[in-house]
């Protein structure tokens, strides 16, 4: 039985796109049962946190495991129906020329149909957003029965749900509506900090900064613990806190203060208080010796730290996809198992689910079209010619087999450094992932090594999918500048040799030539794009920051040493993001004086693509001409831009967009899409 799981709204790429729910769209095939693809639409149309519809991710699935749409049995969507009902009559009711129908199953056997040709009306199953986040946690997680909490912002207009797991039945114990939502909560307190909704991570990151103590009777006062695990949420001393001192707040861009790092330490430590305060109570109330974690706030890993050293808990599993993506694993889990359940739960063990690099010849030839700005060596032995460049201190991108489901890079589209200079954190910050100061990297870690180097719980946990932290053992802080973070924890990553053999090896020989078995892991991709996936994302990536080298297969990939870089650049071929298009309109100037703005704009709604970009008047009659052949310099001569002067800056602009991912430029024979 094939059942494709489906998370994302109805929006095409091209469309303009206002909705605000439905982030991180993603689609998974289950082949009886066994999860044989999985990948988010992010990856592939590179819009962070793409809500659209996630017609390349479902047709990469179909494709990579070699069957067809009509092959599908079943079609699971991460949504309760009423709740789509009533979406779509809303929706009608908002336009009045809509033609879209008006209960789910019309709707989305017309959204299957406009985008994947198919009619699939029989097909059609729905799951409820949390039941979803459930069955993804539990049903992989290899227990026969265990408490699950569901926890993020919303879905189906609840922000999360404890269930007690037994078998295949789920038993549903407690629901907390919108105002009990502590990835809200999260989310809205962060703003004071000049963070913004997907920013959580960076404020979990700046919290060991400073002391919660100093903020903890301000966060005591936006929250209630009640018995029996229940709690009440306040946000009006937050509010006021905000009327009384406006100089408070930190603006985006600015530096941070002491008091933005104690307030960013006492939301964590709020955050972890409440829950760990409703999972004693229905630990106690279940006596269940097992805990499954899911939703949005399960990415919080200081969060699963605290929970893991609690000792609540003989076991926990976190579902390494916990996001709303994760929900599309969950609503076609839970199909399956409703069809089949005799069925034995399978145990997720890797995440290489994604776009494979190909053969050695395919590597070869996508690496080919790059000639002009790339060299390309081949490596006899990759893991230790790796290894060595990581010992004489170069940052390199590694790209290997199949890219990884969910929002981790765990060896297969990652960037590489040695984790003992203190200074590897600084320098790949600001050269490479070009983001905050402060933020930490993680240490990949051979299994069977964990222990020498970290602090462990007595919990029982699986640590391969890099979303704990724990400790870094006390001899060891200073010896691994790099990845201990300034509360001496780290978020660690186990590899193991049967999933992952050659990152296995790789770590291994830079063990024979350091004594450490652990290097520094962060995802591949720059701070304004998802992770890479394919080899021109990854070469894209490597030319416009600083790192040294490039790992793909067995291909080590350096720059080139240009003798005219304009020239080269103006032989790339310039085409926008389908999410993107060309805008001219007013711009007023002080004493009310009116002039032309050019920009590139985004149809994406704000919360999933980057605001509109400025750019110059040449810029926009250049790229008015675009037709995706055209070279840079040939649509240049076409608009008259030939001054040696106005040439250099429309070529500095170009490559400038790109490095922001605002603009595409490729080789004319890469085609994308």
């Amino acid at each position: 039985m094939l059942v494709l799981g489906i998370h994302g709204t109805e929006t095409r790429l091209d469309e303009e796109n206002r909705h605000y729910n439905g982030h991180d769209s993603a689609a998974i095939l289950l082949d009886d049962g066994v999860l044989v693809a999985a990948i988010e639409e992010e990856r592939l149309n590179r819009v962070k946190h793409s809500n659209y519809f996630p017609v390349n991710a479902i047709n990469f699935c179909v494709w990579q495991h070699g069957v067809t749409l009509d092959d599908i049995d079943w079609f699971a969507f991460n949504i309760q129906e009423s709740n789509l009902d009533t979406f779509a009559r809303w929706q009608r009711l908002k336009n009045a020329n809509s033609r879209l129908p008006t209960n789910a199953k019309a709707l989305s056997a017309h959204t299957l149909k406009a985008f994947l040709g198919i009619d699939a009306r029989e097909k059609l199953r729905f799951c409820n957003h949390h039941v979803a986040h459930a069955w993804s946690a539990f049903a992989v997680s290899g227990y026969q029965e265990s408490l699950v909490l569901s926890v993020d912002g919303g879905g189906d207009n609840l922000s999360g749900a404890v269930f007690l797991h037994e078998g295949n039945r789920l038993t549903l114990l407690r629901e907390f509506d919108l105002p009990h939502s502590l990835g809200n909560l999260y989310t809205d307190f962060i703003e004071a900090i000049g963070f913004a909704r997907f920013d959580e991570y960076k404020a979990m990151g700046l919290a060991p900064y400073g002391d919660p103590a100093v903020t903890r009777g301000f966060f005591q006062s936006c929250y209630r613990l009640l018995p029996d695990g229940e709690y009440d949420l306040r946000k009006q001393p937050f509010y006021e806190l905000l009327g009384r001192s406006a100089e408070y707040m930190r603006r985006k861009g600015e530096s941070f203060k002491p008091q933005d790092m104690d307030f960013a330490a006492g939301l964590q430590e709020m955050l972890e208080t409440i829950v760990l305060h409703l999972l004693g109570h229905y630990q106690r109330e279940t006596k269940q010796k097992n805990l499954c974690l899911v939703g949005g706030v399960a990415h919080n890993c200081t969060m699963n730290g605290k929970i893991a050293y609690s000792g609540l808990f003989e076991n926990m599993f976190v579902q390494p996809a916990a996001h709303d993506a994760g929900g599309a694993l969950g609503a076609a889990l839970s199909v399956f198992h409703a069809e089949r359940p005799e069925t034995p739960k399978m145990k997720l063990d890797h995440l290489f689910l994604g776009t494979d690099l190909g053969q050695e010849e395919e590597i070869e030839q996508a690496l080919v079209a790059w000639n002009d700005f790339v060299v390309v060596e081949k490596l006899d032995d990759v893991a230790k010619q790796t290894a060595q460049l990581l010992v004489d201190d170069f940052v390199l991108g590694w790209v290997q087999g199949r890219s990884e489901f969910g929002p981790r890079a765990l060896g297969h589209r990652s960037i590489l450094a040695d984790p003992r200079p203190a200074k590897n954190k600084d320098r790949i910050n600001q050269l490479i992932k070009k983001r905050e100061a402060f933020r930490p990297f993680a240490p990949s870690v051979l299994a069977e090594e964990l222990d020498r180097f970290f602090e462990l719980p007595t919990t029982k946990i699986d640590y391969q999918f890099m979303i704990y932290v724990l400790r870094v053992r006390e001899q060891y802080r200073k010896q691994l500048g790099a990845i201990t973070h300034v509360d001496s924890t780290a978020r660690v990553q186990t590899v193991e040799k049967s999933t992952n053999p050659l990152y296995w090896e790789l770590i291994r020989e830079f063990e024979k030539l350091t004594g450490f078995p652990i290097v520094l892991n962060t995802s591949f991709n720059n701070n304004v794009e998802p992770i890479v996936d394919s080899i021109h994302d990854a070469v894209t990536c490597f030319l416009t920051t600083g790192l040294h080298y490039l790992v793909a297969g067995n291909r080590l990939v350096k720059k080139r040493q240009l003798d005219d870089a304009d020239a080269a650049y103006r032989s790339l071929a310039p085409s926008l993001p389908l999410h993107r298009g060309l805008l001219k309109c007013a711009r007023l100037g002080d004493e009310n004086t009116q002039s032309t703005a050019y920009k590139i704009d985004t149809r994406s709604s704000k919360y999933f693509s980057q605001l509109a970009v400025d750019i110059s008047a040449d810029m926009f009659l250049l790229l008015q001409n675009l037709d995706g052949e055209k070279t840079l310099a040939q649509l240049a001569a076409e608009v008259g831009i030939r001054e040696p002067a106005r040439l250099e800056r429309i070529t500095q602009e170009a490559v400038e967009l790109w490095s922001q991912r605002v603009l595409i430029l490729r080789p004319p024979q890469i085609r994308i899409g």
